[in-house]
């Protein structure tokens, strides 16, 4: 692919002198695999790459666009050394940061182009906007999509399964992408509504087709493309990247995304890489042509070198609309707020997450809407997994709170008998204390989970990886809003349309009796229940979690 002019010789020259630095060779456990890396700095890298084909690879860049020019730049100066590089992404580039939801991923691909990239896969989080956007955002793109694994209505391949990359030297390299059968949840529903993800079985059965097609086409090497990740709670399907290379022949290497892991191999070895999440690392796979096999693998830090490149045209542009946008102040905090994952909104009870329940619960009763409950019997519950980053104390701008919610959802309410609401909870902390996306953030429900009982799992919920529990046995409500809980009286749940129409473990909620969208847009409400309700100061209140949630261990 042709380079973009603007990363010639300025970022060459600033490569040069990034060259100087140093950072540690650390071994990283995964958030969802205990996993070994090994990571270097660009200087361990050969000088001489004469005879060599490399792979830099990214993985849920998460619109920290910033650090396109770097990964460009590594990519110029390994061409300078000799090598044929190929540059790859891993998916779940459309969101994460206002740089890339404020056009709905668009300005991904932009910076993308910008950098080179040749070959990517998908992630769940490209569908946040629906596969229209989705299709018109990749139509632009200057590299080759490919996914194999999810299908049409009518059960074709929405994208090329897979690719044969012949190199100069003849070198004939396989690529075939693969996602999580997981965005069916891990996405709002209706964008997904006519599409299918193959799952278990069928998930592995299609990884294998592609290899064997590949093979057949004369690849010297097979390479996946993978958005599945090592999450705990995919296990239960064999839908990890893990799962699918131990019950496949063939796959000479695995490029992984999704669970933001940092790895080189995973615990037995198994090729299997992954970057960590918004370029803290880049990926490297050497080639040697001669003998058309893998030599070597490796992750390169950018955390020590970053000031060291300066952003190009396209990006530079990006970051200043938006932050003229975003970037003005608009309260402060006086307490760190807590948007990790695990452990964190994934796995307990945050200040952040009782922050967000709060706001949610106040943009409906504040505003005299039409709940037919009474406030006694209404609650907020949204999903942990929605819950981005972290807001340090300090000064809050838009973009802060846009960066924690930049999922664009809005605020809806649904009714559901107390017996639905358990159910909701049991499904939604089924691997508890394990890190599940679902695991509820709440306001007004005062309840326990005992993690020492098993979970006790049923069928299937319709379009769904995740399982409607066949009775009750870890989530007990000791009361809502102060009273005592009745599996039979109506509650209003005042949540996100996500949520609110099955997504993640919330089916209950997709079942509801009724339900109502407010079209009040999640980070509004959040901002005007700080700037008018709290008077612009997130203060002691949210010095802690508030103790809603108790866990048995």
């Amino acid at each position: 692919m042709v380079r973009k002019s603007i990363f010639k010789q300025a970022l060459s020259m600033l490569l040069a002198m990034a060259l100087v630095l140093t950072c540690n060779l650390t071994a990283i456990s995964s958030l969802a695999y205990d996993a070994p890396a090994d990571i270097k700095t660009i200087h361990d890298i050969p000088a001489d790459l004469t005879g060599k084909t490399v792979i830099l690879h990214s993985n849920d860049v998460h619109g920290a666009i910033g650090r396109y020019p770097y990964i460009a730049s590594v990519k110029q100066n390994l061409q300078g050394r000799g090598a044929e590089v190929i540059l790859v992404d891993c998916g779940d580039f459309s969101q994460g940061t206002p740089y890339v939801s404020t056009t709905k991923g668009l300005d991904a691909i932009a910076c993308m182009n910008a950098a080179g990239y040749d070959i990517v896969t998908i992630g769940n989080h490209e569908f946040d906007f629906g596969l229209t956007q989705l299709r018109a955002n990749l139509a632009v793109g200057k590299f080759k999509t490919i996914c194999a694994d999810v299908l049409d209505a009518n059960g074709n391949s929405i994208w090329e399964p897979n690719t044969l990359y012949t190199t100069k030297s003849g070198v004939k390299i396989g690529f075939f992408g693969m996602l999580t059968p997981e965005t069916q949840t891990k996405v709002n529903p209706v964008y997904v509504k006519d599409v299918k993800f193959l799952t278990k079985g069928d998930l592995a059965a299609c990884a294998q087709s592609q290899v064997d097609s590949l093979k057949g086409q004369g690849a010297d090497l097979v390479i996946c493309l993978s958005h599945l990740g090592l999450y705990d709670e995919s296990a239960i399907d064999g839908h990890r990247s893990l799962d699918v290379y131990n019950k496949t022949k063939g796959i000479d290497f695995m490029l992984d995304g999704h669970s933001h892991t940092v790895m080189t191999s995973a615990a037995k070895g198994e090729p299997i890489q992954s970057t960590g999440t918004k370029f803290n690392n880049i990926g490297v796979v050497i080639i040697d042509d001669a003998s058309k096999k893998i030599e070597s693998h490796y992750l390169i830090s950018l955390d020590d070198l970053q000031k060291e490149v300066i952003s190009d045209a396209v990006s530079t542009a990006v970051i200043k609309r938006v932050d003229r946008e975003f970037g003005t102040a608009f309260a402060k905090s006086e307490v760190n707020l807590n948007g990790e994952r695990d452990p964190g909104n994934r796995t307990e009870e945050t200040n952040l997450g009782d922050l967000i329940a709060d706001a949610l619960l106040w943009s409906v009763q504040s505003k005299g809407s039409a709940v037919t409950v009474d406030a006694a019997h209404t609650v907020a519950i949204t999903n942990g997994g929605g819950i981005r980053a972290s807001i340090a104390a300090g000064d809050i701008t838009k973009s802060d709170i846009n960066t924690v919610l930049p999922f664009g959802n809005t605020v809806a309410v649904v009714y559901v008998t107390g017996a639905e609401l358990l159910e909701a909870l049991e499904a939604s902390t089924f691997s508890t204390p394990g890190a599940i996306g679902g695991y509820p953030q709440t306001s007004g429900i005062k309840f326990t989970i005992d993690t020492t009982k098993p979970f006790a799992q049923g069928s299937a919920y319709p379009g769904s990886t995740y399982y409607k529990p066949a009775s009750i046995r870890r989530v007990s409500i000791e009361s809502i809003n102060g009273q005592p809980f009745s599996p039979t009286d109506t509650y209003a749940v005042v949540t996100n349309n996500f949520c609110a129409v099955g997504g993640d473990t919330y089916y209950a909620f997709a079942n509801a009796s009724a339900q109502f969208d407010t079209g009040i847009v999640m980070d509004e409400a959040v901002m005007e229940y700080i700037t008018n309700e709290l008077h612009g100061v997130v203060g002691s209140k949210y010095a802690s979690p508030r103790g809603d949630q108790t866990q048995i261990r």
